[in-house]
């Protein structure tokens, strides 16, 4: 099994979904690809998370569980 690439906080942020860049949320250790979601346009999710950001306390307010993040693309841990 690969390595997973490591990403920082600051690589996370920078990747918010805005002016062409990934919308990238992490979540429990794990980065997560969003962008593909039409849920994330220009990194916002129904103006309640932004991407760019950890958001694993945010997702217990949720009304859907991990379940729905971990069926996007992972693209490395949070370190």
């Amino acid at each position: 099994m690969a390595e997973q690439r490591k990403i920082t906080m600051d690589e996370l942020a920078q990747n918010n979904g805005r002016d062409g860049k990934p919308a990238y949320v992490a979540f429990k250790g794990n980065v997560y690809d969003v962008s593909a979601s039409a849920f994330w346009m220009e990194g916002d999710h129904m103006g309640a998370h932004i991407a760019g950001r950890d958001l694993t306390n945010e997702i217990e307010l949720a009304p859907h569980r991990e379940e729905t993040l971990q069926r996007m693309k992972q693209v490395g841990v949070l370190v």
